[in-house]
């Protein structure tokens, strides 16, 4: 009997699989029941304490067969659990089941998209998806990425090879990625446009295009980070026409609105933008990651030709072995494709848009308790799933106290957000599960936490 461990795939692999997925389910739950909540008590250091004693040494002299047990659960015990209806701080959304069971068929099968031989028909698949994905946003093309970080970096890229030195123009309101990427790019220093509102003022746009010399790449966003707003993307792409200005337009958040026959409207003008972010590990239900960017110009790719001998040799693909390397920056890729198309071929356009709809009315409902709330004040209606509001009549400090507390004791995750010179609580839904009864108490939890 060999004593070299299993692996996961081979004709060996599902039955070296089936009891560990046992060992690994019954981790997670007993994890959950640990923390019995969306988050565990405590805070950083208790947390901390609490794993490091759990995991004891890393690397011991001898292997511990218990350890997938041991971690899992210590892990999911110190987790934040994005199902659970009281954890709403982030874009963190709660995985689909059919979606982490596709992922762990690509963990077992384990392809790398930087040549097909690795990989063939999870790149015909990654084709075949990110062709029908970048239809729905009216575009030609779409790019697999970690997320919407990558996406607007790639964006940059694809402007500064098709325009040379570009300058940036975004709003204030514009997810941090953008500014970071174009100090990795070295472009110059971005135009912000003041977003008083929270979105990008076509006026103020025109303006700021108006003074500017050279190539411009504009950056809207369809879903703020803190909430949830959409740019006025018609109006927008009108002002970058006018300007010759090429459009990005960040949706990594309201990019899943394109499943909802409903919301959908709300993306009207997407089409006009070069290239798009979107981000199924947000509005989507997949597991981390699940980014894509869409590309109007399949020309713009160009800019990731590369040559690798090993790996994408010039008489192989003049022999009709397709070239990987020109479909990102990074060689070595995992399939993320898969747990989209599972999703996407598994609920369809109806069944990704009843979840969309879903939780946008969670957003509402929660609004509506809000308005109703005689000690606490809505700071406006949800565009997406997004809902900001704070204690009536509550100084900043006290906002962030209320969240800080929440988190120390793992009863509730509220994110927080500045807009209007004050600081909100932000919760951000999107668990289609979420009961009227889950935000009744989580706007109690708010209310018993805040002082007298």
């Amino acid at each position: 009997m060999s004593l070299l461990p299993p692996l996961a795939s081979g004709p060996e692999g599902p039955d070296a699989l089936r009891p560990l997925l046992t060992t690994v389910l019954d981790a997670l739950a007993e994890g959950a029941r640990e923390r019995g909540g969306p988050l565990p008590a405590g805070g950083p250091d208790t947390v901390a304490a609490r794993l490091r004693s759990a995991v004891g040494d890393v690397l011991p002299q001898e292997g511990d067969p218990d350890a997938v047990r041991a971690l899992v659960r210590a892990l999911a015990e110190g987790a934040a659990d994005p199902a659970d209806p009281l954890c709403a701080a982030h874009l963190h959304c709660p995985p689909l089941a059919v979606a982490t069971a596709a992922d762990l068929a690509a963990s077992a099968l384990n392809p790398s998209l930087d040549s097909w031989d690795q990989a063939p028909a999870a790149s015909e698949l990654e084709t075949l998806v990110t062709q029908a994905l970048a239809r729905q946003a009216g575009a030609a093309d779409a790019l697999v990425t970690t997320g919407g970080s990558e996406s607007n970096q790639l964006a940059l890229l694809f402007a500064r090879e098709a325009l040379g030195t570009v300058r940036l123009v975004c709003s204030s309101a514009s997810h941090h990625s953008l500014t970071r990427a174009a100090w990795l790019l070295g472009l110059p220093e971005p135009v912000v446009v003041p977003a008083p509102n929270g979105t990008l003022d076509p006026a103020a746009l025109d303006e700021a295009l108006s003074s500017l010399r050279g190539p411009v790449l504009v950056a809207a966003t369809a879903g703020t980070t803190d909430a949830g707003l959409i740019d006025p993307l018609p109006a927008i792409a009108d002002v970058c026409a006018t300007h010759g200005a090429r459009l990005h337009i960040d949706a990594a958040y309201g990019g899943g609105l394109l499943f909802s026959d409903r919301h959908r409207s709300k993306l009207t003008g997407l089409g006009r933008a070069h290239t798009v972010t979107l981000d199924l590990h947000k509005l989507g239900w997949q597991p981390v990651a699940a980014g894509l960017l869409t590309l109007r110009d399949p020309r713009d790719l160009q800019a990731l030709h590369h040559r690798a001998d090993y790996l994408s040799a010039d008489d192989d693909t003049a022999a009709g072995i397709p070239d990987l390397l020109g479909r990102s920056l990074r060689t070595t890729r995992r399939p993320d494709i898969l747990k989209i198309a599972v999703t996407l071929k598994t609920l369809g356009r109806t069944g990704l848009g009843t979840l969309v709809d879903q939780v946008c009315a969670h957003a509402h409902e929660l609004a509506d308790l809000i308005r109703a709330h005689p000690a606490l004040e809505l700071h406006a209606p949800p565009t997406i799933s997004t809902v900001l509001f704070r204690p009536a009549n509550a100084p900043d400090d006290t906002v962030a106290a209320i969240r800080r507390t929440l988190l120390r004791d793992g009863r509730a995750v509220l994110g927080r957000a500045r807009t209007d010179g004050r600081l909100w609580l932000k919760a951000t839904l999107l668990n289609p599960h979420t009961r009227p009864g889950d935000l009744a108490a989580l706007l109690k939890l708010v209310e018993g936490s805040t002082p007298r």
